[in-house]
């Protein structure tokens, strides 16, 4: 399974290792333990990379913590800071009185 001059630890031209193959175990027959060492070097690859994805996730989710608890308290500020309701309630008061005089009035 190996690539065409992958004998060579060395690329003779480039003075590089050669890139592993990428293989498709769906088209390709593979023995059970070749599929468990795949299997191996994915999980110890997601292990190498956990820490920083983990950190990474945090930072996020802090972020965006802060952003919604940011509008949020942006949104309770400028609620009680209107004051159209109250304008209603009085021009209403002002209406009943209103309505009450002309049907106290003969």
């Amino acid at each position: 399974m190996a690539a065409p001059g992958a004998g060579d630890p060395l690329d003779a031209k480039h003075g590089k290792a050669p890139l592993a193959q990428r293989i498709d175990p769906a088209r390709e027959k593979l023995t059970p333990a070749q599929l468990h060492l795949m299997q191996q070097a994915q999980l110890a690859q997601w292990q190498k990379t956990l820490p920083q994805r983990r950190a990474r996730n945090i930072v996020t989710g802090l972020g965006i913590g802060a952003l919604v608890l940011g509008i949020y308290g942006y949104t309770i500020y400028s609620i009680s800071q209107e004051r159209f309701l109250d304008e209603l309630e009085d021009e209403a008061k002002a209406a009943r009185a209103r309505a009450l005089e002309r049907a106290s009035v003969p």
